[in-house]
């Protein structure tokens, strides 16, 4: 029963998307209402259905029902609810289906949130939304169907992959990674709405502002909680080590920082037009390449890639919708002319078309990376190795120029700056430099973490600077307090205070990244029982070890002691796990984690009799600002979000002539200080 359900609700979307994009195109060619409003109700019927085969496949888990192909591969006995209903998206069926159901949801949510705006623009991004839903569609009842039957029916399954099952961090991350991923479809396919409906002013741009920045939001969060994931479960002590996984959720990201920046630009200056359509474009199709990269089998080899089919639905995909937006964009040349002009290189407008460029040549370098040893296989048969010295040697010079962007930006105005705007660099550039003395005193050698902390600072204090230049002015003008004067200097210019917020988390994370990777110390030793070993300013000593016996594994425990200054300060238990489908122990690391450094004990090795253990031990310091940084950055984002434009014509209402002619604008406030 939940097998015919879910390959018929998938059959059926796939039905509805065809007709639903035919019927919203065609509509507006023809100036058929009727036709557009019977897509928006075809999308309904899709999250609907989309919806209805994700709690099938769920119940089918839960009730364990091998007679389903997918509940066999990923599905056991042994599994706790919880990583039961998290199976649903640990393998490439599941994640599907998933993507399906979180795509609908998408295009459901934009049609009924824009119920009221009866425009092509509009009409045309629905049906190329419900386009990119078809292909998925088509993949759930074709290469990647879930609902397969199984004969004979197993009596149990080996459940999700042990990785996915030993730290809660699954039941976040992969959710948020397909939000962020798939809520691109969004800007996607109003670029495309823009282009064919000849709309390309900004109008496009403040009509998914929102959409991007969520999509943005969603993806940053579930980078962070990738690197968490990987620092928390993996044992080896880092959480980012460029694995083409991790490049597949990196690459989208850099590009989408590029566009949220690149759009303020076109709206403010009339400039960047082809650059944002093929910005948003590129960060759509880098989405649709992590998930290929990630689902096809090409990471393990080419081979396995060949003997697989839905590799080659992805690339035809890829190849399909570039050549189709490179058409679109060519035939629309003219409607893409820039309108403005630089009008002086120490503006706002300038810094970020700099910050455009090095994120370009970062996504290059990235991808270049990533894909280079899968095209060297293909082509020569030989699997080559792009590892960490080349992403950190080519990056981190780019990463650098970031830092200090992100700290120049913020001051400069659009248009020209003055004296008054250079005179504000003064305190950053003192803390700046007293940032990059206290570096070099505590041990900092390196030249380029050395220029990254140095900028880091400065940046953290220019925007901070802003952020008390317009506290200031409030308080001067309706004696608030600086709290009240901050919340709502805040709020009343949501979309840039909430961007500096974002900036700050940002450079924390940068702080944090750089310190760990200049300082941490990394000891592996072998202590018996009442043994002690100093790593750091800490000493272990290891008091105690035992298994204990689950359902669906066994573990091993060993507790260590941890002191200072020969007083103990806290007990470590760092765990291997043995899972009962599996032959590879899966080490769980304990960690200390501190506002100034980390201690993170992994159990590698054990003598039977008890009586000796084998430890690694790592010291690493501002780890946790990672962390901090990330909320501070999603904080920022959500501030930004609040921020809601007042033009007419951002909610599908062409605005009516006044004085100063058709589209007049308001007078922008003074930058500064919010109303």
């Amino acid at each position: 029963m939940i097998r015919l359900l879910g390959f018929s609700a998938s059959t059926l979307s796939l039905g509805l998307a065809i007709y639903g994009a035919a019927a919203a195109f065609w509509g507006v060619r023809t100036r058929n209402r009727s036709l557009v409003a019977s897509a928006r109700g075809a999308a309904y019927a899709i999250f609907g259905l989309m919806l209805a085969a994700n709690l099938g496949m769920v119940y089918a888990l839960l009730t364990h029902d091998f007679s389903i192909s997918y509940v066999a591969q990923v599905g056991s006995r042994s599994t706790p609810t919880w990583v039961t209903i998290i199976s649903l998206w640990s393998s490439l069926e599941g994640s599907i289906l998933f993507w399906g159901l979180i795509l609908a949801g998408f295009t459901a949510a934009v049609v009924y949130l824009h119920r009221d705006r009866d425009n092509d623009l509009f009409a045309v991004a629905t049906g190329t939304m419900l386009i990119v839903g078809a292909f998925f569609y088509l993949l759930l009842v074709g290469p990647a169907n879930p609902f397969q039957q199984v004969f004979p029916v197993p009596a149990d399954g080996p459940g999700p992959n042990p990785l996915l099952q030993n730290h809660w961090l699954m039941a976040v991350h992969p959710p948020l990674l397909y939000l962020g991923y798939v809520g691109m479809v969004v800007p996607f396919g109003f670029a495309i709405g823009a282009l064919i409906t000849r709309q390309t002013d900004d109008r496009w741009l403040r009509v998914t502002r929102r959409w991007t920045l969520t999509a943005w939001a969603f993806l940053t969060l579930a980078i962070v909680a990738g690197m968490w994931w990987s620092y928390e479960v993996l044992g080896w002590g880092g959480y980012w080590a460029w694995d083409p996984v991790e490049n597949a959720s990196f690459l989208p990201w850099l590009t989408a920082t590029a566009f949220i920046h690149s759009m303020m630009v076109q709206e403010r200056r009339g400039m960047l037009k082809v650059w944002n359509v093929s910005l948003i474009i590129s960060t759509f199709l880098l989405t649709i390449l992590g998930t290929f990269l990630t689902r096809s089998g090409i990471l393990s080899s080419v081979h396995a890639f060949a003997e697989g089919d839905i590799g080659y639905y992805f690339l035809g995909f890829i190849a399909l919708t570039l050549m189709a937006s490179v058409a679109i964009i060519a035939g629309r040349s003219e409607e893409l002319r820039s309108t403005g002009r630089l009008q002086s290189a120490a503006s706002r407008e300038t810094v970020f078309l700099l910050n455009n460029l090095v994120l370009a040549a970062f996504t290059f370098t990235v991808l270049l990376g990533t894909l280079f040893p899968l095209v060297a296989e293909a082509i020569r048969g030989v699997r080559v190795t792009v590892g960490e010295p080349f992403f950190n040697r080519m990056t981190l010079p780019l990463a650098v120029m970031l830092i200090f962007l992100v700290g120049v930006g913020p001051v400069l105005p659009w248009g020209q700056a003055t004296e008054k705007h250079f005179r504000r660099f003064v305190v950053p550039g003192v803390v700046g430099v007293l940032g990059a003395v206290v570096w070099m005193a505590v041990g900092g050698r390196h030249l380029l973490a050395l220029l990254g902390i140095a900028l880091a600072a400065f940046a953290i204090t220019a925007n901070l600077g802003e952020l008390w230049i317009g506290m200031r002015a409030r308080m001067r003008a309706h004696g608030e307090n600086p709290l009240s004067a901050a919340g709502r200097l805040v709020m009343a210019n949501s979309r840039r205070y909430g961007g500096y917020i974002a900036h700050l988390g940002i450079l924390i994370v940068s702080v944090g990244i750089i310190a760990s990777s200049s300082f941490t110390l990394d000891h592996e030793f072998t202590l018996s029982r009442g043994e002690t070993a100093e790593v750091g300013d800490y000493t272990l000593r290891f008091d105690d070890i035992w298994g204990s016996d689950e359902a669906r594994r066994f573990s091993i425990t060993a507790e260590l002691a941890v002191l200072k200054d020969e007083r103990q300060i806290g007990t470590l238990r760092p765990k291997l796990n043995y899972y009962r489908m599996s032959d590879q122990p899966i080490a769980t690391p304990a960690v200390r984690t501190r506002a100034h450094e980390d201690l993170y004990l992994t159990l590698m090795a054990f003598e039977e009799d008890g009586e000796t253990v084998t430890i690694r031990a790592l010291v690493e310091p501002l780890v946790g600002w990672i962390w901090v940084g990330a909320l501070i950055i999603g904080t920022g984002a959500f501030v930004a979000l609040q921020y809601r434009s007042r033009r007419a014509d951002d909610y599908g209402v062409r605005r009516t002539p006044g004085p100063g002619g058709p589209g007049a604008r308001r007078r922008r406030p003074r930058e500064g200080v919010a109303a």
